[in-house]
């Protein structure tokens, strides 16, 4: 695929990163850290949402795609990579961005993992209680 012409979006979540390539006038072909798309993402579900933001558009087969995801984990990766989608999408079709809006696929997710406290165990749970 290279030597190509594409649009790349950026995406994150908690602690991933993914960079994501879209190929116009492609076949569907998705490569996942230079693996096959459901072979990165073996787990059910996770590449049908990494990939549902091609699917509300009405692009599903019409481009390939390659990404470059690190850190965090299969979860965090996920949405690191169906945001960059949506980003990739708003560069190739503007009008696009009304429809990813309302799927809430251009919001980045700012949940991450709390800092653990002082006196606790992780960041909310307290030592057992004893009396004596």
């Amino acid at each position: 695929m290279s030597g190509r012409q594409y649009v790349e979006g950026i995406g994150r979540r908690k602690e991933a990163s993914a960079r994501v390539r879209l190929y116009p006038g492609g076949t569907g072909e998705v490569i996942i850290n230079d693996k096959q798309g459901g072979e990165y993402l073996p787990r059910l579900g996770d590449l049908d949402a990494a990939l549902m933001p091609l699917r509300i558009c009405g692009m599903e087969g019409s481009l390939d795609m390659t990404v470059k995801v690190q850190g965090g984990g299969i979860t965090g990766q996920t949405g690191a990579i169906q945001l960059g989608v949506a980003r990739a999408i708003l560069k190739i079709d503007p009008e696009k961005r009304s429809t990813l809006r309302q799927a809430g696929f251009l919001t980045r997710d700012p949940r991450a993992k709390e800092r653990k406290k002082p006196g606790l165990r992780r960041a909310r749970k307290a030592p057992t209680y004893t009396k004596r």
